[in-house]
């Protein structure tokens, strides 16, 4: 499985390892993913998402519902 935010988006980025006499080498920049299980009031479940440590930010400013209706819009989640 990939590592995307379900919520966000938020994917892994390329750039370089530099090193002291300036080699470059190629690298990945992982997103920051954890799993979490998130309970939502208006149906009564829990549902099991990867998400970034900043949506979890989002998460607790907006609210669950609020996050997963705007990922839904941006196309984000199914």
């Amino acid at each position: 499985m990939s590592r995307v935010c379900e919520l966000t988006g938020k994917k892994a980025m390329v750039g370089n390892n530099v090193s002291h006499a300036m080699n470059r080498t190629k690298r990945k920049f992982n997103a920051n993913l954890v799993k979490k299980r998130f309970y939502i009031p208006e149906d009564d479940s829990w549902v099991t998402l990867k998400v970034s440590t900043s949506a979890l930010k989002t998460i607790n400013k907006i609210g669950i519902t609020a996050a997963i209706k705007d990922a839904k819009s941006k196309g984000f989640l199914k």
